[in-house]
């Protein structure tokens, strides 16, 4: 088991899973505003079975897809981090930075405040040279969350794991390299 990394920026405490997150975590999962630019809604079970491995790759490396609370309420917001993606894809290897919020939590700053964070611990506690995020291509939001957090279009690649005729196929990549981020 790894040394755990929590950590808090001013309003977020990103920090290890609770069960007490399962039932937030359903409700975004199963919100159609929030998986919009996803193959489908995910039921309770698959929603709790994510909730499960990334709170077991959190205890695996220290590090993961964290459970993100608002440190004034105490209230789940979503998840914001770090995942080495399962799937092999055509960028395969490499450490991903992603985030799901509620869409009561949209438009607050909440994913680029958290982001930001990730990108510190993956450049400056794990080593990380480089760190990509990638979403559907008309997922315009995630996307200026990805700009706003210095990352680089880097073109689009194909999702080999997604229906050939579905709007999931084509990703569009973002790349941000350990020399070029803001320390």
């Amino acid at each position: 088991m790894a040394e755990l990394i929590e950590v808090e920026t001013e309003r977020l405490r990103l920090r290890q899973w609770r069960l007490a997150d399962r039932e937030p975590f359903a409700a975004l999962n199963a919100d159609p505003r929030v998986m919009e630019f996803f193959p489908s809604m995910l039921t309770r079970a698959e929603s709790d079975a994510m909730a499960d491995r990334c709170q077991l790759l959190i205890e695996e490396r220290g590090w993961g897809f964290w459970a993100a609370e608002c440190k004034a309420t105490g209230q789940f917001v979503g998840y914001v981090g770090l995942h080495i993606p399962s799937a092999e894809l055509p960028i395969s290897p490499c450490v991903e930075i992603g985030w799901r919020l509620a869409f009561c939590h949209w438009g607050k700053g909440f994913a680029s405040e958290a982001a930001r964070e990730a990108l510190h611990i993956g450049f400056h506690r794990l080593g990380l040279k480089e760190i990509v995020s990638f979403s559907a291509v008309g997922n315009l939001r995630s996307r200026a969350v990805m700009e706003r957090l210095g990352m680089r279009d880097s073109g689009t690649f194909e999702n080999p794991h997604a229906p050939e005729k579905s709007g999931f196929r084509t990703l569009c990549l973002y790349r941000l390299s350990y020399d070029t981020h803001d320390a």
